[in-house]
């Protein structure tokens, strides 16, 4: 199985090849449903990646969505043992495309100089999944947990009708080198897989960049609806972007 899911890693990250809805043979379902990827579902019926994790936080100030298990608790709604490299091989097997972090690069033109990068990649659109006091299923958009600090910040947005964005860029961290030549995937080391603030190392982030120094902090944790802390919740990853099947091209035969 590791060497399964070696091969698939490196095959996901070199090409970006993805499934589609129309690619999937009930051959591929089946080998797709053997593989182990701990604390993550692929949900071939929502075509979503479904990502199991426990609720952390209650109240305070937000610089996360979703951090791993022992990293950013304080700062994050929820935790999850997935492993992010995981998260983003399933985003990629069901057809995502990542791009990049917020960055700074090197400009080299006839003086050297550091030019902004913004963050780009596919559209992921985030939601919470959980059981209500009947034991029903429901899905709610992650911006239901998510409110405005400050009160006048909270009455604008009410005013003109403004929210926390309930999509994300997925733009995929970054994979660099480890030791012994090996590959590491950056944010298993911070923790930031689904950021509020920019980091620029995160999994998914917002479109807008935020710092994250505390007067920069303007989201905190909206917990009326949210399950008591400790409490399982899934965190569903959708694309965003609707990618139309590639028709085959029809040959003449003369």
């Amino acid at each position: 199985m590791i060497l399964v899911l070696k091969f698939i890693i490196g095959i996901v990250f070199l090409s970006s090849v993805g499934l589609s809805r129309e690619k999937l043979t009930p051959e591929a379902k089946d080998a797709l449903n053997k593989l182990n990827l701990p604390g993550i579902k692929l949900n071939f019926e929502e075509w979503s990646v479904d990502v199991f994790a426990n609720v952390c936080l209650l109240e305070g100030v937000l610089e996360l969505i979703l951090c791993t298990d022992n990293s950013k608790e304080h700062e994050s709604i929820f935790c999850t043992s997935a492993r992010p490299l995981h998260i983003h091989t399933a985003l990629l097997l069901m057809g995502s495309k990542p791009g990049n972090p917020a960055m700074k690069r090197v400009q080299q033109k006839k003086d050297v100089r550091w030019v902004s990068v913004d963050p780009a990649g596919d559209k992921i659109i985030v939601s919470v999944v959980f059981s209500d006091e009947d034991g029903m299923f429901r899905e709610y958009p992650i911006s239901d947990f998510v409110s405005p600090v400050a009160p006048q910040l909270e009455a604008v947005a009410v005013k003109e009708k403004k929210q926390f964005p309930d999509d994300f860029i997925f733009s995929g961290s970054h994979l660099i080198e480890g030791a012994k030549g090996s590959k590491k995937y950056l944010c298993e080391d911070t923790g930031n897989v689904i950021s509020v603030s920019t980091f620029g190392d995160e999994l998914l982030c917002l479109s807008e960049l935020s710092g994250h120094e505390n007067d920069k902090l303007i989201w905190k944790v909206n917990s009326k609806l949210l399950p008591d802390l400790g409490e399982e919740v899934i965190i569903r990853l959708k694309s965003k972007v609707v990618r139309p099947a590639k028709n085959k091209r029809s040959t003449n035969k003369k």
